[in-house]
């Protein structure tokens, strides 16, 4: 057993000893089926806190010849898996985190020389007597091994992206990384499987990847490894029963990934809120403030309405595609959201490619990072939502329509009505104080069509529901109207009490009337 060779399975057992476990033992299943296969190298990547490290060092124990793990996975479900037995302990395992050589070095050339330096070491240890043309070249000896000894090696790489972050904008230092990976790594029969974590997918150069040979798994796209990314709904609602905890208010919190249709609750803070008994803002705690107010206050791209678009609850079209996988080129908005997804800050939906923010957690440091500079109005609407909210209860018609009409003038730069879904944006932001107690829906099929905005409450929560409709140049009582004609309240499904009708109309014609109002308003209640 050596350090980084076969290194033994303490670190997993250290999870394994943890006060909360989920168990993520098939991720192990995966990886056996892609052994030895056109599908050997995988690069996952994921934000900071969310298990990476934790799921190299599980296939180190499962793998690796340098230690027996049998018994330490014997109650979890890989113990069941067919191929659990023929490849437990069976590999050599290279278990290498790119950040402890890149401390080590001030540059790039100075970290893979040591890390070749390093595994060297180790490896002729185990293997002295294999004979080799050159024993300072880590890929001759690694050849050598499998020639000689017909044994082939397993290489986990943690942080594998850390070049990208520390050396955002040298392009020299990255491209002499990335092809120090492909000559270890491509084509090589010594490897049977590659799996490399990190943050960042695979950087690209042009049209090709000098690490093409990897099935890559992001946030954009998990795959089939999405189950393995955080913890799941079942896995949520089960912790939850076990610690007392209310599921509804920790999927308010904490869920919002969504993956492929699994929806992703971010495990940092969930175990951080089961054993602490209470809501935070946990894995935000862990991140800088600084590299999302980097990232949205710059000035391009007019990310101001965008980032306000999102804050609001709205749902913004990208393309992910085109983004070069590193942390300083931006082409486009579609570039830095793209970035927030991979850090976390953004949930990416692979159906209607559209990004949003995933939670109440995200959605905080958003405020955070929005409370100066510039964004003085957005903060003044959020500010004074939960004023709009108790007036709209309270049937404050005039009162509800002078301060949407001061959010509409005080935004007026940054949100510009053009149809019924910028108002329907500009709403939702002067409503922003709703989410504490409701959940928001645009568009929501109910009845005979489909109701602008719907504030269903949340569980437990001794509030009324509220229903939406806007009109454009018409007028707020045909708002309300066509909430009843349509039926939008059938909306509300099994809810059952009191309901708010608001009814809100913009008139863009321009008056000369002293008591000209661009907004007016009209409140009904009813009870379901």
């Amino acid at each position: 057993m050596g350090i980084y060779l076969n290194p033994g399975n303490e670190e997993f057992q250290k999870a394994l000893n943890s006060k909360i476990y989920v168990d993520k033992t098939m991720l192990i299943s995966e990886m056996n089926q892609n052994l030895n296969t056109e599908h050997q190298n995988i690069c996952v990547s994921r934000p900071r806190r969310f298990g990476k490290s934790m799921t190299a060092n599980m296939l180190v124990a499962y793998y690796s010849k340098g230690c027996d793990s049998k018994s330490m996975f014997a109650d979890y479900k890989i113990a069941q898996d067919e191929s659990f037995e023929a490849n437990l302990n069976k590999y050599n395992v290279l278990h290498v985190n790119m950040l402890d050589f890149l401390s080590r070095a001030q540059t790039v050339d100075g970290m893979i020389d040591y890390l070749q330096k390093r595994l060297l070491w180790d490896i002729r240890r185990e293997y002295g007597d294999v004979d080799c043309f050159d024993r300072e070249d880590l890929i001759d000896v690694l050849e050598n091994i499998y020639s000689q000894k017909k044994q082939k090696f397993i290489i986990i790489i943690d942080e594998w992206d850390c070049i990208f972050r520390k050396y955002p904008g040298d392009d020299e230092a990255q491209k002499k990384y990335l092809d120090f990976l492909r000559l270890w790594m491509k084509d090589k029969p010594y490897i049977a499987l590659a799996y490399m974590t990190g943050i960042l997918p695979i950087k690209k150069y042009g049209e090709h990847s000098a690490l093409n040979m990897f099935d890559e798994y992001s946030m954009t796209n998990q795959r089939e490894l999405a189950e393995f990314t955080g913890f799941t709904e079942e896995e949520v609602q089960s912790l939850c029963v076990s610690y007392g905890m209310p599921y509804d208010r920790m999927k308010q919190w904490y869920d919002g990934y969504d993956l492929k249709g699994i929806q992703i609750y971010n495990p940092r803070s969930v175990v951080m809120s089961l054993l602490g008994h209470d809501f935070d803002s946990y894995w935000t705690k862990t991140e800088t403030y600084e590299a999302l107010k980097k990232y949205i206050q710059m000035d391009m791209y007019h990310l101001k309405a965008l980032i306000t678009q999102l804050i609001s609850g709205s749902h913004i079209r990208i393309n992910p595609d085109k983004f070069q996988n590193d942390m300083s080129t931006f082409a486009s908005v579609d570039d830095v959201f793209t970035l927030l997804v991979h850090l976390g800050y953004l949930t990416y939906d692979f159906e209607n490619k559209t990004v949003s923010i995933p939670n109440q957690e995200v959605q905080k440091e958003f405020i955070n990072c929005i409370e100066d500079g510039g964004w003085e109005p957005v903060m003044d609407a959020i500010r004074n939502s939960e004023t709009l909210l108790q007036a709209t209860i309270d049937g404050k018609e005039e009162y509800v329509a002078e301060m949407i009409e001061q959010v509409h003038q005080e935004n007026i730069s940054i949100l510009k009505y053009n149809d019924e879904n910028s108002m329907s944006c500009v709403l939702s932001l002067a409503y922003y104080a709703t989410r504490k107690d409701y959940v928001m829906y645009r568009e929501l099929a109910g009845g005979k069509g489909f109701a602008d905005i719907v504030f269903v409450p949340r569980k437990f929560r001794d509030v009324p529901a509220i229903v939406v409709e806007l009109k454009w140049d018409k007028s707020s009582d045909a708002a309300i109207a066509q909430i009843k004609k349509k039926q939008y309240m059938q909306s509300l499904k099994d809810y059952h009490g009191q309901v708010i009708l608001a009814g809100i109309n913009y008139d863009s014609t321009d008056s000369t009337k002293d008591d000209y109002k661009r907004h007016s308003c009209s409140i009904e209640k009813i009870n379901l």
